[in-house]
């Protein structure tokens, strides 16, 4: 899919012009043509499909995570905020007066981040029934940072900075170049190097904190470690794409109907089939019309009726 990927799109690329396109990479002459399919195709398509497959695969493993650890196949990667607080940063850094995307993004991430904090916070100083307090406490953030974005978009100017709010909020992977990619790959594969290295004590911590601590495992510690990762990935994505939905909560469930429900089998399709159906979706949103999609509207299409299949399937035997 990824290679497919490369070739599709308004302009033009065989697959037979590859070796014309490394000749124009090292210098030695092409013809006009190739020589701009060259820069598309090198500066462009590339780095944006492994962008892309990056998203997938962090939104999909931190749905994953997240529902093995609130035990509620329900949950997908906003609950905490995080989304919502990394939209409200881009959003600040965009009507802050000439902002450079660097300090959009940065803003973003650090708001992500903010979020669950104070998500955590909350729980921690409710400290009852701390994973329904925390659900809870995500909801509290979720509405105080929409109501926020609400707020800026109100005092945005209507002609450039609205517009640019909203259309960060639809998601679009078309900022997506080899700086973001620098940038954003080392935290995604670092983060999801070390959830594919403890997915099996998510199984564990999936049975509650009496059978966890009997086994030997520090349920808070992990929980903690398990939503800081998660989170850092979620809020990167956002930060170098917008919102992104559907992914986060539907990619799990094919896994889980899949493979079934042990984290160690699940996880690793979870991030795979988020990886292809982003890319897919890109795919689509750059290739179906003259204007290129929100990537966000061609997500929600897919998955609300893949989401409804998957109730429908599963209507029987449950979600567990």
């Amino acid at each position: 899919m990824l290679w497919l990927s490369l070739w599709i799109g308004w302009v033009p690329i065989a697959p037979g012009e590859l070796g014309a396109i490394v000749q124009s990479w090292l210098g030695n002459g092409a013809g006009e043509e190739i020589t701009g399919k060259a820069l598309v195709f090198g500066l462009v398509r590339i780095p944006r499909a492994l962008l892309t497959v990056l998203v997938g695969m962090s939104l999909s493993a931190a749905g994953a995570v997240y529902q093995g650890l609130f035990r509620n196949p329900l949950v997908s990667p906003e609950i905490l905020g995080v989304s919502a607080g990394a939209t409200f940063g881009a959003a600040l850094g965009l009507l802050i007066a000439g902002s450079s995307w660097l300090v959009v993004q940065s803003l973003a991430f650090v708001f992500g981040l903010a979020a669950v904090g104070m998500a955590l916070l909350i729980a921690r100083l409710v400290a009852v029934r701390p994973m329904l307090v925390l659900v809870l406490a995500g909801l509290v953030v979720l509405s105080v940072f929409n109501s926020s974005i609400t707020l800026l978009k109100y005092l945005s100017d209507p002609y450039n900075e609205l517009p640019a709010i909203v259309f960060w909020m639809m998601g679009s992977m078309s900022r997506g170049q080899w700086g973001d990619l620098l940038i954003a790959a080392p935290i995604m594969v670092g983060s999801l190097v070390l959830i594919h290295l403890m997915r099996y004590k998510l199984n564990i911590l999936s049975l509650g904190d009496l059978q966890a601590k009997s086994l030997g495992l520090n349920p808070m510690l992990y929980r903690l470690v398990f939503i800081f990762l998660s989170s850092m990935v979620v809020s990167v994505s956002v930060a170098v794409c917008g919102q992104v939905c559907w992914v986060g909560l539907v990619m799990p469930h094919i896994a889980r109907t899949l493979v079934g429900p042990n984290h160690e089998q699940m996880l690793p399709v979870a991030v795979l089939s988020g990886g292809i159906f982003l890319l897919l979706a890109d795919t689509a949103a750059r290739s179906l019309t003259m204007a290129e999609l929100p990537i966000s509207v061609v997500t929600a299409f897919i998955g609300a009726p893949l989401f409804a299949y998957l109730l429908y399937r599963n209507r029987g035997s449950g979600w567990s």
